[in-house]
């Protein structure tokens, strides 16, 4: 896994959606957004169990389940990470958000308290991507 700090400088938008769906198509694209748990969200070592709080929204740009109200990946800076290649299961994706966490204090970083799980289909495969917002300067 590549930790990546990532300047989006647009807005990803997105219909809101009630429920997450089971399977995805290919083409389909979704993105969820958690709250973390804010003792766990600074830790070096965080409890896997407990980093995720409340989903704030979930999204999708395709598909029978979009609903009207708009979501958003928030233009700005982000520690990055990325899986090609499968759409991760919850447990693959939360591993991964550790592993991102703990690399980007490492590198002292102060990520915000919101984790956005993007999923989507790129150059022929299926994507996972990772976003955790740095406040302005990333440090």
């Amino acid at each position: 896994m590549t930790l990546m700090n990532l300047d989006l400088r647009a807005p990803l938008l997105f219909s809101k959606i009630g429920e997450f769906p089971s399977e995805f198509r290919e083409n389909d694209e979704f993105l969820l957004c958690f709250e973390l748990a804010p003792a766990q969200s600074r830790s070096i070592e965080p409890d896997r169990e407990l980093l995720l709080g409340p989903l704030v929204f979930a999204g999708c740009k395709t598909g029978d389940s979009c609903q009207d109200g708009t979501a958003a990946l928030p233009a700005g800076n982000y520690l990055f990470t990325q899986n090609r290649g499968a759409y991760l299961k919850k447990d693959e994706w939360l591993d991964m958000a550790v592993e991102q966490q703990k690399d980007g204090l490492w590198e002292r970083y102060k990520p915000e308290n919101r984790l956005f799980v993007r999923f989507l289909f790129e150059d022929g495969s299926p994507v996972t991507q990772i976003f955790r917002p740095l406040p302005a300067g990333g440090l």
